[in-house]
Formats: structure tokens, sequence, C-alpha cells
């Protein structure tokens, strides 16, 4: 008899091991809002304080080469939850989009106000499968009747249409409107660490089967907000091109914290050796000025943010833990996007993959097998609120290719070798180009990417009151292999001169015929003067040659003579250097046209 028991006893312990093995991994996905590539110290920052993320990523993988959908936001999201390229959703910039305005060139397509209900979400997929769904956090994919409830999440918490907090303290309201879920709360809560609170909670209640849950963070999106004492713990100094925001760091803190705690409830209920739980971020950190508190973060070695289709702007910290499949401590250099969390998370699931999608299932590169990738794309037909211009990209393998849409300029980098993407190489590297050009092109007719049009009423670089014509460097049309406009918070100029044959163009607007006095802002780095350079609008032109000002950012003005322009319209101004003494040829900030009759 007891030799029967001890039988049954064993027989049933195998059982319950060979259920647990076989029943399908729970799925955390946990998303940032606004988060830089450089902003864990697992990804290179000494300045902010993010353990629990380090620890994350020792017991897992750390992607280097991680890329999100797009440069902002709403189209990001719509990748993760369908597997799909934002242009071929048609969903290309963050809801509802930023309006057309008379200084751009183009109009924006019309976009897709909410993610498709006839779309197929990840929570649809696993639902599907037998899971249980949480949305917890930011959803920015539609309003009533296409929120996270009728996308397929059982469970759901502060997710509406709208793109940033109402409030990231409680009470969780603005104008009386609360954000979901959240009509109760214990005045001063901080919205991480209560968005937190509500995941722990689904898990513990869901322990018992598969379970996915998807934490969208609000933070650390503007505007930025954090706790007080965590704000003291940083010094009281920034200085432009580091990272150095005390407000932001204290919104990494607390977001490392919340991860920290997600990580220990998951032990607390015996869930850690059975849970894919991946980290990730909608596009690279805000590096520009854009409200108080403001620039957030700096990407270097990365160039430019948030809304700019260099790699400061789409490559994002991606760290995946799945004990017993995924080796900890590795590292994947494989390029991979957004759109592929979405097949991943199925096949680790086990669950069917709708057709039609564009992601690649990642999850050999998981378990530390080769698998090339292949081309990863990007279509951003609008102008960013941070500066950027529409666009497409491409990379495959080392090399990617960038390709404006105002005057089908391309730039060619080897990210590989030039993080920074400093040297264009399409002047150079003809064949790759124009395959890659190729490739583009090819994409977006697959995904019927819509383009953007020739805004009727657009109005270049307009007078002002008095007549005169003021011309930002942010308004040019750079031509050539290395000149660019880089932006604010440490540049706002045209600069990287360093190829006498580039050159830029302006297009400026005036309302009546006179004759304009023409000043430049210009900066020269101390014992780089002598360049000379040539300023013409149609047949007239004015040569000056550039002054050494001690700094390349130290801006004199200089006022080179006058043009007479004989009719009211729109004209074009161009800047060639005649002649390049030394290493550049100037920075460039602005010109003024001042009429003089």
């Amino acid at each position: 008899m007891a030799l029967l028991r001890i039988v049954a006893v064993v027989f049933c312990v195998c059982l319950s091991l060979t259920a647990a093995a076989q029943r399908a991994p729970n799925i955390v996905l946990i998303l940032m809002d606004d988060l830089g590539w450089a902003d864990l110290g697992c990804y290179g920052s000494s300045f902010y304080k993010t353990p629990n993320l380090d620890k994350l990523a020792k017991d897992g993988m750390r992607f280097t080469d991680a890329y999100a959908a797009c440069p902002v936001c709403s189209p990001t999201r719509a990748s993760l939850m369908t597997g799909k390229y934002p242009a071929r959703l048609n969903l290309t910039d963050w809801l509802p989009g930023r309006p057309d305005r008379p200084e751009q060139m183009l109009a924006r397509p019309n976009i897709r106000q909410q993610l498709p209900l006839e779309e197929t979400t990840l929570a649809e997929a696993l639902g599907k499968a037998g899971y249980a769904t949480a949305h917890v956090g930011k959803w920015h994919l539609g309003g009533e009747g296409f929120g996270p409830a009728a996308q397929g999440f059982q469970h759901q918490i502060a997710g509406d249409h709208t793109g940033t907090p109402l409030s990231y303290f409680a009470p969780f309201q603005r104008a009386g409107r609360f954000m979901p879920g959240l009509e109760k709360a214990e005045a001063g809560e901080y919205l991480t660490d209560r968005l937190t609170v509500e995941s722990c909670k689904f898990i513990e209640a869901n322990k018992a089967k598969p379970f996915f849950l998807y934490l969208a963070h609000y933070a650390v999106h503007t505007p930025l907000t954090a706790k007080a004492e965590y704000i003291n713990r940083y010094p009281n100094a920034t200085a432009p091109g580091s990272q150095s925001n005390r407000v932001y760091a204290a919104m990494v803190e607390s977001m490392d914290e919340s991860v920290g705690r997600v990580v220990q409830c998951l032990q607390q209920q015996g869930l850690t050796e059975n849970t894919l739980m991946l980290f990730t971020s909608d596009n690279g950190g805000l590096c520009t000025v854009e409200g108080p508190q403001t620039p957030a973060t700096f990407n270097g070695p990365l160039r430019e943010g948030k809304g700019w289709l260099y790699d400061g702007g789409i490559r994002v910290p991606l760290l995946a833990r799945w004990p017993g499949v995924i080796k900890p401590g590795s590292v994947c250099a494989e390029p991979v996007s957004s759109v592929d969390l979405f097949p991943t998370v199925l096949a680790a699931a086990g669950a069917a993959v709708p057709a039609g999608v564009d992601g690649v299932n990642v999850l050999p590169l998981l378990k530390g097998q080769v698998q090339p990738r292949g081309p990863i794309y990007w279509h951003y037909p609008h102008y960013s609120n941070q500066g950027g211009k529409p666009g497409g990209a491409v990379r495959d393998g080392d090399w990617k290719l960038i390709e404006w849409y105002e005057s089908g300029r391309s730039e060619l980098f080897n990210v590989r070798a030039d993080r920074g993407e400093g040297q264009n190489q399409a002047p150079k590297e003809t064949v790759i180009a124009n395959r890659l050009r190729g490739l583009l092109d090819a994409w977006r007719r697959e995904t019927g990417a819509q383009m953007p049009l020739a805004n009727p009423q657009y109005r270049p670089n307009p007078p002002r009151a008095d007549g005169t014509i003021f011309i930002h460097s942010r308004t040019a049309q750079v031509h050539g292999r290395q000149l660019r406009y880089e932006p604010l918070p440490h540049k706002d100029t045209l600069g990287y001169w360093v190829d006498q044959e580039d050159w830029a163009s302006f297009e400026f607007t005036t309302d009546k015929p006179g004759v304009y006095e023409v000043e430049v802002l210009q900066g020269c780095g101390k014992g780089q003067g002598g360049s000379v350079a040539a300023f013409a609008v149609g047949d007239q032109r004015l040569e000056m040659t550039v002054e050494d000002t001690g700094h390349f950012q130290n801006f004199v003005p200089r006022v080179i003579g006058r043009v007479t322009l004989k009719d009211a319209g729109r004209h074009t101004l161009t800047v060639r250097p005649v002649k390049k003494a030394k290493a550049a040829v100037m920075d460039l900030r602005s010109l003024t046209l001042r009429p003089v009759r």
C-alpha cells in the first residue's frame, strides 16, 4: 500500500511538471515613451541610474541595433500591435498629427486616425490562444470604439486617444476628465508607480494561466515631471550635448524602479522561469527643445533624436529575458525592428501568426542562432515637431540610406563603422546607394505608402510686417555630400561645410519689389577664416570673405551688399563656396534681407 502511495505521488508530480513545462509562456512587454537608445547604463550611460534594467540585460539579451518603426510614437505602437509597417497601415504620424503649415514645401497625406478594427492585434491573437490580456498605460491609437478594449484587451487601465498623460501626479485628470481606471488615487501618487501597481495586480490575478501584459508607460514623455526627492539626487547643471537633465534622470529612475517591481512580482508568484519579458521604446530620445525642461536627453554617439530618420530618432533599446531560452548576458548585433516583436511573441506562445505581416520571427536570434534579418524600412512623409523633414529610409546589413522627399536627395551611411552618420557615402558608393534606393522605392510601391504632395499654401520665409525677410538656416535645401543643418539645443546652424562643392539654397517670399540689404550671420573657428562664399539671387551675386570669429558657434552679423528684387513672389538665394581656406568654410545661422527702398 505504501509503495502504491509513493508511485501515485510520483505520478502526480510528473504530471504537474509536464503540465508546467507544456504551459505557454507568459508575455510581458514594457514599452517606454521617448526613451533614447543611450539612456540606460547597459547602453553606456553613466548619468542615468538603471540598475534593474542593467540586471535585466545581464539576465537576458541586449540588442545593439534594434529599431522603432517610426521616429514618433503612434506608428510604432501600431507596428507592435500588428507586425505591420506604418506605411502599410497608412498610420505614419502621431495622432492626430501635425497640421500643414505655410512654411512647409510639402503637404502631408491623409492618415488614419485610429488603428483599424479589421487588423488582428497582438492581444487578439494571444486571446484566441487562451491568454489573459491586459493593457496598462498609454494607447494613443484611437479613441472611443478604437481603444484597447475594442482591440482584444480584456483588461485595460489608463489608455485612451491621448498621447500625453492628463497628469503625472494624482489626481489623474484634467478639466474634470480622468484617465480611464484611475479615477480613484491617493493624493500625490506618481503615475509611473500607479501603472506598476496595476500591472502587478493583473499578474497576481492571472498567475494560474498564460497572460499577456502590455505595460506602455507614459514616461519618459513630456511634460517632464518627476518626484522632487528623485530630482534632488542629480546635479542642477545642464550641459548641451550631454546627458545632464536632472528631471529626465529622475523620470528614468522611476521607470527603472517600475521594471524592478514587475520583475519582483513575477518572482514572488513563481513565474520568472516561464515568462518572456521584453523592454523597448517607441522612438529615440527627445534631444531638441520642445517645451519646459527640454531637451530631455542626448543620444550621442547617435545623430539627432525623436522626429528624425537618423539613428538617434529610430534606434532604441531592446532587452529580452526568458530563462532557459535566452542565454544570460548575451548581446545581439543583428538589426531588428519593432514590427518583428509581433510574430516573435506569437511564435514563442505557440500561437498562429496571421498572414500579411511585415515582421520577421526573430525567436532564433533570442536562442543565439544566426539569422540575418534582411532590409528594414521607414516611411515618414511628415514634418516633425522636432525639426525632422519628410523622408524614407532603408537599412540592409551595415548600410543605411535616407531619401529626403522635398528634394529627392539621398544620404548613405555605413552605420556599423559610422554610428554618428557623419560621413555621407552616397557620392562615392553609387552602386550601394542605387541598390538601396531601388529597394526603398519597390517597398513603398508594395506597401501602398502614401507620399506627400506639393503644398498649395507654401509660402517660404515670408516678409515680416516691416518688410524684413529673415531666413533661418533650418530652411535650407542642402546640396552635396556633408553640409547639413544641425538643430538645437547646442547648434542651430548650417555646418559641416567641409567640402567646397557643397552648397545651399533658400527659398523666400516678397510681397513687393525693392532693394534689400543682405546681412549674413556667420561663425568660424579660430584660425579657420579666409574662405570665400558667393551669395546669389538670380543673376545678382555678392561675395564675402569669411571672418575668424574665434569659434564656429560664435556668430557675428556681416552686411555684404544689396540685391534688387524686381518682382513680388517667390525667390531663391544660393550660397556657394568660391574658396575653402581651411578645414571648413563656415557655420551659417541665418540671412536677413532688409528693405532699403
